[in-house]
């Protein structure tokens, strides 16, 4: 049966943020936004997305999943930073959203540490052979050293003129990360991942990899500087 709010409801709830939890454990596993009968419509979803089937993995056990309100009452614009708040607050890790909260990559959840470094940032000229590799959909200020590397060194669409790079800067929010020595370059798939889908890698024809070590000897002249937002492309050439 089709579950359906009555239409005076949806008039009281305006826009709203609801979530999804799984009633076998008490966990949240979708955080959504949206008026009408939206907070309904997954019930009714055939498609094969990782929500639908955590729904169809809890219908053969005998039970529906629990569908809360977070908030209603809402404005369109609201409702987009409470849905955003809460996947930041969750951990779009333990959830089967697709897509991150709007603007999470620039308003959303960050370390008190992190907003220092952002808003002290003082601004630096990159003196060495350098590749700037635009990081801010792979970012995360909890992530670990290695981590951090292995969004770094690939998959990027480089030219020839990558052999002229001594080295390659980790950079968010135009916000140097980290510096690394380059040994030598591959391509994509090559190397292993730990933390990436080593198929994903192999699946990217034409791109390339590096191998390398953190730069010791001249990270303490970048790591924490701005070097600037640049443009669309991810990868900025500089002195090379």
């Amino acid at each position: 049966m089709t579950m359906k709010l009555p239409d005076e409801v949806s008039e009281t709830l305006k826009s709203y943020v609801y979530v999804y939890i799984d009633p076998r454990n008490g966990q949240p596993f979708y955080i959504g936004k949206g008026k009408g009968n939206r907070i309904f419509s997954h019930l009714e979803d055939q498609s094969e997305t990782e929500k639908v089937q955590r729904i169809v993995e809890i219908r053969q056990n005998g039970l529906e999943p629990r569908i809360d309100l977070l908030r209603y009452g809402l404005t369109d614009a609201e409702a987009v930073l409470v849905e955003a708040a809460a996947i930041d607050l969750i951990g779009k890790s333990n959830l089967t959203n697709k897509m991150a909260g709007y603007h999470s990559h620039s308003f959303g959840r960050i370390s008190s540490q992190e907003i220092i470094i952002m808003a002290s940032a003082k601004e630096t000229i990159v003196k060495h052979r350098a590749l700037l590799i635009t990081i801010n959909k792979m970012y995360r200020s909890d992530m670990a050293s290695d981590e951090l590397y292995e969004a770094t060194r690939g998959v990027w669409v480089v030219g020839p003129r990558r052999e002229n790079a001594q080295y390659a800067m980790a950079v968010y929010q135009g916000i140097v990360r980290e510096v690394y020595r380059i040994n030598k370059w591959y391509p994509a798939g090559t190397l292993a991942y730990t933390y990436r889908d080593q198929q994903e890698m192999k699946a990217y024809k034409g791109r390339w990899e590096f191998d390398g070590v953190i730069a010791y000897d001249i990270r303490d002249q970048y790591v924490n500087f701005s070097v600037g937002k640049g443009g669309q492309n991810p990868i900025r050439y500089v002195n090379c």
